[in-house]
């Protein structure tokens, strides 16, 4: 399950009626998806596409889609950097981006006009949908590993749009993982997070 984090008052989210109320205000919609004994996460794309069809086709008649694909990054992955490069400088997008994670963590890091920057850490079973025209970046956690589920109006309204702004280069990636979540947020309360 997905957590918040802001850096600046070392605040922490979790839960998702906490998370959900927290998003709404910037228009960021939030769910979580049962997976356990869905679809093998490693399964081809096609087959993960079927297993999925039925929340797929919410979606697109929610938000107007018209197609889905599964990525897929490793490690392994050629170029990773430069793929990683591309986005994880502040930028927005003419259409929503729309994510549902099958395997592997990330972060989305969040900058609404003099609101502070937030970070949502997603991961297995999160679905996320930033709207368009919301300033942000994304990286992945340390294990370099997302698979996701990705829905588009078009494909070419998710080139990012660069905001010129070096923002992000202030935030490291810092994934706090489903050990912080079972550890419960006490445990971890003196963790400095550095903005």
């Amino acid at each position: 399950m997905a957590l918040i984090r802001i850096p600046e008052t070392s605040r922490v989210i979790t839960g998702t009626a906490p998370i959900n109320d927290f998003l709404s205000e910037f228009g960021i919609q939030y769910e979580n998806w049962p997976v356990a004994g869905r679809v093998n996460a490693d399964a081809g794309a096609e087959e993960i596409l079927t297993a999925y069809a039925e929340e797929i086709d919410q979606l697109k008649e929610r938000g107007g889609y018209i197609t889905a694909d599964v990525v897929n990054v490793t490690p392994d992955t050629p170029n990773l950097q430069a793929m990683l490069d591309r986005f994880n400088q502040e930028h927005t997008h003419a259409e929503d981006e729309v994510r549902f994670i099958l395997k592997g963590r990330g972060i989305f890091y969040i900058h609404v006009n003099e609101q502070p920057v937030f970070a949502i850490e997603i991961e297995e079973g999160d679905l996320i949908n930033v709207p368009a025209g919301t300033k942000h970046w994304f990286d992945l956690c340390a294990d370099k590993t997302i698979r996701a589920i990705r829905l588009f109006r078009e494909q070419a309204g998710w080139t990012p749009l660069y905001t010129g702004d070096s923002i992000a280069a202030g935030h490291q990636p810092l994934c706090l993982g489903p050990n912080y979540l079972r550890g419960g947020v006490a445990e971890v309360a003196n963790v400095a997070i550095s903005a």
